[in-house]
């Protein structure tokens, strides 16, 4: 267990870090006084995402799964809050964002009342939280094909794509050292699609441009 507090702070900076790569777009939006441009979905999942991963760490009184996601959940409101200033579709906006709350607030009924403390409702809510870690992981693969189709990466952000791997990665160890296989297995997806990314930077060439706008 030597390797525990060494991969507990890996696994806070390299997700902090991947998490503060919004700050980009927020930066964008205030140098522009405009959201165009700037995707709101991935800022609202990954908070929601957040805000399920804080509630399994709380369940299971991991710090670590704590301290990452509060960081990353105020990151995501506050990404959120300014979003919602400069866009000129508010009310899109505030509905997709009523909509969330609207599911985070059934499925912490649901939790909560119909599920019986201690390992059934971890594990139910640890399988849940994996399936959507995997699926945000996965859902930007249709636009690497593209890439592939194409052979044009100035939609891809280099720097995310390592911060995403070193995360990944970080936390798949960590997971391996819990014997916590809702942590190893919605994580590995993240060093797959991040070893696509070096291979299309690799095949196509790296181009300095705008970050991709997605969960990984």
């Amino acid at each position: 267990m030597e390797l525990m507090p060494f991969l507990s702070w890996a696994c806070i900076v390299f997700t902090v870090g991947m998490f503060s790569t919004g700050l980009t777009d927020l930066k964008t939006m205030r140098a522009s006084k405009s959201a165009d441009n700037i995707q709101f979905l991935p800022f609202l999942t990954t908070c929601l995402n957040n805000l399920g991963w804080l509630y399994y760490g709380i369940l299971k009184t991991d710090q670590t799964i704590v301290l990452v996601n509060v960081i990353g959940a105020l990151l995501q409101i506050l990404y959120i809050i300014v979003y919602l200033h400069y866009t000129k579709q508010k009310k899109l906006v505030m509905t997709q964002t009523l909509v969330a709350g609207t599911v985070l607030t059934c499925g912490w009924f649901y939790f909560t009342t119909f599920l019986p403390e201690g390992d059934t409702r971890l594990s139910q809510l640890g399988l849940t939280c994996s399936v959507v870690t995997v699926s945000m992981y996965l859902s930007p693969l249709t636009g690497l094909v593209q890439i592939v189709r194409s052979g044009d990466v100035k939609c891809l952000s280099f720097s995310l794509a390592v911060a995403t791997f070193f995360t990944s990665t970080s936390w798949v160890l960590y997971g391996l050292q819990l014997n916590d296989y809702y942590i190893v297995v919605p994580n590995s997806p993240g060093i797959f699609t991040s070893l696509i990314r070096f291979y299309l930077f690799w095949r196509f060439g790296n181009q300095s441009l705008p970050a991709y706008r997605s969960m990984i």
